[in-house]
């Protein structure tokens, strides 16, 4: 059982969320009535479900902490099973597994290579790791251009989007063998007891910005909208794909509305989980707005949320200096009371070393270390070893 270990000024704002055991803390007055939820694929298995009613909980008890690909490599190591540049600070793992499935979709799936420093196989067994512990997966797809065949940055045609919902086309055509490579590693991630692996997984994200072939410099709104549906009508009407929450991750970096969350939103029924990538830097009013934001469209929605990425590249203040206090003043302060599920830091590069500063999770070579274990002391995050059994159906909540 944790103990909680927060500076001073934290007390104040925690109020009575510093309880000595996250899991026994009180559920809010929900007037004794059932939760209904609803996910879009109606013949999702019991385990999704499951983890759908837990993400929904556990947002009004506080946030599970996520690293991306924090379980295939760290600052100073790589391909070990069982390590975490988290973990070596902490004593223990995410609770929330962040990966990359683009590099097992597209042409790169046959290619041979250890693509962004991890093969095929060790991305299948980091995602039954971290199941097997009962933690939750969510994955993105960095897709390559299908028009061009370069990477998912390459912004420079304006149709690939459009070919790509032209039946038949040759880039409709690779589109959909890519879904199908997904679909088959996909149904080969099995749990301990061969049930399938619940992934949350929220393609085209940041599509808000211009940098992909999939954002708003390249695709009309319909577009867009169209490229969604297509996406989630075929893995779940034609692949049968039943173990996904399908998630949208718009970026909002400035402070901004609602309305700029539902930025091309493909509809209720095409939305599971309502994400949100947000690189502020140290802009925490604009954060706190945010997040504000979000949590309000969740509770609209009746959809759970999160924020799918964030950090400052190195952990640096403006100036290039290490942020000692970076966990506990820029993460931990502004989500209290905000009912979020999760927040996904991206990833720590592999850079033993130390040519740059590519990471954005903690490591035990870093000034914020020990503000990082303040942060994982505390009552509202949520790692590896606070989790509730998340496949398991939360008590007073249901899930079609």
């Amino acid at each position: 059982m944790k103990k909680i270990c927060i500076n001073i000024f934290l007390f104040a704002l925690l109020f009575n969320a510093c309880s000595a055991n996250k899991n026994e803390m009180e559920e809010p007055n929900e007037e004794n009535e059932k939760i209904k939820l609803y996910l879009l694929n109606q013949n999702a298995t019991d385990e999704t479900k499951a983890l759908y009613s837990n993400l929904w909980k556990i947002q009004s008890k506080g946030f599970m902490f996520g690293h991306h690909d924090g379980l295939l490599y760290g600052r100073e190591w790589k391909s070990e099973p069982g390590r975490s540049d988290v973990k070596e600070v902490c004593s223990d793992f995410p609770a929330v597994f962040s990966v990359d499935f683009a590099q097992i979709m597209d042409d790169r799936r046959n290619s041979g290579q250890a693509l962004n420093d991890a093969t095929t196989e060790e991305r299948k067994k980091a995602v039954i790791e971290a199941r097997n512990r009962g933690e939750v997966i969510t994955a993105c797809a960095h897709l390559n251009n299908p028009l061009t065949g370069e990477n998912a940055w390459d912004n420079s045609d304006n149709t690939v989007v459009k070919q790509i919902l032209q039946e038949g086309s040759e880039v409709n055509l690779k589109y959909i063998s890519w879904l199908d490579n997904l679909a088959s590693f996909v149904k080969d991630l099995k749990d301990e007891n061969g049930n399938s692996i619940p992934i949350i997984f929220r393609p085209f994200h940041e599509h808000t910005q211009t940098w992909s072939w999939w954002g708003r410099k390249c695709t009309t709104a319909e577009e867009f909208i169209g490229l969604w549906q297509l996406t989630v009508d075929y893995l779940t009407n034609e692949k049968h794909i039943n173990n996904f929450i399908y998630a949208i991750s718009p970026q909002l970096d400035s402070p901004g509305t609602i309305d700029n969350i539902l930025f091309r939103w493909p509809g209720d029924e095409y939305v599971d989980f309502i994400g949100m990538d947000c690189y502020h830097g140290t802009n925490t009013a604009s954060f706190i707005t945010n997040v504000k934001n979000l949590s309000q469209l969740s509770k609209d929605k009746m959809k759970p949320c999160g924020i799918t990425e964030t950090g400052i590249e190195g952990v640096r203040k403006s100036d290039g200096s290490e942020y000692s206090d970076y966990w506990t003043k820029e993460m931990l302060t502004p989500l209290i009371g905000k009912n979020i599920s999760m927040i996904i830091m991206w990833r720590n590069k592999y850079d033993p070393m130390h040519n740059g500063h590519h990471f954005y999770g903690p490591w035990i070579g870093h000034s914020s270390s020990s503000d990082f274990i303040n942060f994982y002391n505390s009552s509202i995050t949520f790692f590896s070893k606070d989790l509730p059994d998340m496949y398991n159906l939360a008590e007073g909540i249901e899930v079609e």
